[in-house]
């Protein structure tokens, strides 16, 4: 069975090997993208199973652009989406999942720092593993 490939679109390129050696280490192939327009060509060429997405990269909603992007792409709509951002602790902003669909079109909307098991576990419920 080929591994699953997830894709992290971050600018901060230390969480980005920290998660590769967590992912790696649970059986993922893990590709990354440190922008948004390299992280959504990523997107549509690698075909990843899963993406984590940044909110604040180059811009302080930059992720928010890229999420919507792959939501409206025919080719790559279905994709899980896990935001992992600490946009509420640099804004002071509150997501809801529940309340906030339609404006965020994720599956899962996560702070930093995260648990690693965690995210894990966040990673393969949105496979459907």
């Amino acid at each position: 069975m080929p591994l699953k490939k997830v894709l992290i679109i971050d600018d901060d390129i230390d969480l980005v090997e920290a998660l590769r050696i967590t992912l790696e280490k649970s059986g993922f192939e893990v590709i990354d993208a440190q922008d948004g327009v390299k992280g959504f060509e990523k997107v549509k060429n690698e075909n990843p199973d899963v993406v984590i997405l940044d909110v604040m990269m180059g811009s302080q909603d930059e992720g928010f652009h890229v999420a919507y992007n792959i939501r409206n792409d025919a080719g790559t709509a279905d994709i899980p989406i896990l935001m992992l951002t600490a946009v509420g602790q640099e804004t002071g902003f509150e997501f809801d999942k529940e309340k906030d669909e339609d404006f965020l079109p994720v599956n899962e909307f996560i702070e930093k720092p995260i648990d690693p098991d965690v995210l894990i576990d966040k990673i393969r419920a949105a496979l459907g593993q």
